[in-house]
């Protein structure tokens, strides 16, 4: 790899890092406090949400996958909106990803699929990823139910502390 490259990789490595920092936007709505709720632990649990989902429906599992790496990629640039920001304000999400990951090496094959994800193309099983969104909402109004309770959901909780773990 060329001294280059390797400057624009280090450059984005460090642009996707800043995701752990992006507090998703929704803690404002639903009056929630959760500093951990970012959009790097999103996106970490819709990968594996679209990769059990695919394996599911029958959809193309790399593809889905990595379209979930993308999702929410371009909110290192444009922060992250609730459902409320996103019926006022508009985000250039394809310029970002596009300004994001042109002349990186080998990135022709992400930002296909990135197009593919934001002309939401049915067909191709991407629809994957708009579930996991859904799955994802369901699941945090539970987590926000469960914090608020200040306990852990009682699956979880019964098989953490069982005979065979102490």
């Amino acid at each position: 790899m060329k001294p280059k490259e390797i400057k624009k990789l280090t450059a984005f490595f460090f642009e996707i890092g800043n995701l752990r920092k992006v507090i998703r936007a929704h803690q404002q709505t639903l009056l929630s406090f959760d500093l951990s709720d970012t959009i790097a632990s999103h996106s970490f649990r819709v990968v594996f949400i679209g990769y059990f989902l695919a394996k599911e429906i029958g959809a193309d599992v790399d593809r889905v996958v990595k379209m979930c790496l993308l999702h929410d990629l371009e909110e290192t640039r444009s922060s992250d909106h609730n459902w409320v920001h996103k019926r006022y304000v508009k985000v250039f999400e394809d310029e970002i990803r596009r300004d994001q990951l042109k002349n990186l090496p080998n990135s022709e094959e992400l930002i296909k699929l990135s197009k593919e994800y934001e002309a939401k193309d049915w067909l191709k099983g991407i629809h994957t990823v708009n579930q996991q969104e859904k799955m994802m909402s369901t699941k945090l109004a539970r987590e926000v139910a469960v914090e608020a309770k200040k306990q852990a959901p009682s699956f979880w909780w019964e098989n953490l502390w069982t005979a065979k773990r102490r």
